[in-house]
Order: structure tokens, then sequence, then C-alpha cells
């Protein structure tokens, strides 16, 4: 394959598409989330992933799972959580079995407003998606993100 291959080309503009689409939906989101709740796109993604923590056998994420489910390095997301937990929005605690492993829990006041920023999300990303499907190289994608249906 040589750079001015067609298909090159082709996989280039896509991929640079769905680029611009993430970069516009983030951008609208993390205004609408910053603006109503004081809270980042990772901020809030955060949240969300650790809320859905149990006890029971695997329940805990490791800060590791944490990372790739937000996408950020293992440090990045470590100071996330500083950042979070000093707002009183996460608490960390030794594992009870195992006192080498630390676990991160979403406070009281952290779901508190995640139920609070849940809607914002979800209306400001529908709102993106909706001016995004008004472009004709970003509407096929938009479809494709709509007829998603990942696993649970």
């Amino acid at each position: 394959m040589t750079a001015t291959d067609p298909a090159l080309t082709a996989l280039s503009q896509g991929w640079c598409a769905l680029s611009l689409l993430h970069g516009r939906i983030e951008a609208h989101i993390e205004r609408a989330l910053q603006a109503e709740h004081d809270l980042s796109v990772r901020e809030y993604s955060l949240l969300d992933v650790l809320s859905r923590q149990h006890d029971g056998e695997g329940g805990h994420l490791q800060m590791k799972q944490v990372a790739d489910a937000v996408v950020l390095s293992q440090s990045a997301t470590t100071r996330l959580v500083t950042r979070l937990e000093d707002r009183g929005l996460l608490l960390r605690y030794l594992c009870p079995t195992d006192r080498r492993g630390i676990y991160t829990n979403v406070s009281e006041a952290g779901l508190a407003l995640l139920r609070e920023a849940r809607p914002t999300n979800e209306t400001a990303l529908r709102e993106a998606l909706d001016a995004a499907a008004e472009n004709p190289e970003l509407a096929p994608l938009v479809r494709a993100v709509e007829g998603l249906r990942v696993a649970a």
C-alpha cells in the first residue's frame, strides 16, 4: 500500500470523519455538563463507571480496568480519582480480603450528582448526534452509532 492508494485514502477519510464526530459530541457534552453540574466528560464517565460496581465476585474494578473504561492512562485516572475524592464524590478504602488492594466507590454525594447529570448527558448526546446527522459526511456514522446495541 502507498500513501496514494485509494483504499488508504478512504480509510483515512473515514477515520477523520469518526474523529470529527467524536470531538463534536464530546465538546457538546462537556459544555453542557460543565455549565449544569460543574463536571467534565471524564469526571462524569468515571462516576458512571464506578457507580456500576457491586460487592459481589469481581464487582470492584481494578484501576487499570477503570482507566480503560474512561480512556485515560492509569496515572491520569488516579489523578482524576483524587480530584473527585477531594470534592467528596468518591471514597477510597482498603479491600477487606486483600489489605494491599484499594477500592474506589462513588459517595452518596457523587451518586446524587450523577443522577442529576445523567439527563443532561443524554440530552447533550442526542443534540450532538442530531446536529452531526445534518452533515452528509457524518450522517452514516451517526446512523451506525444509533444502531449499535452493546451487550450490558
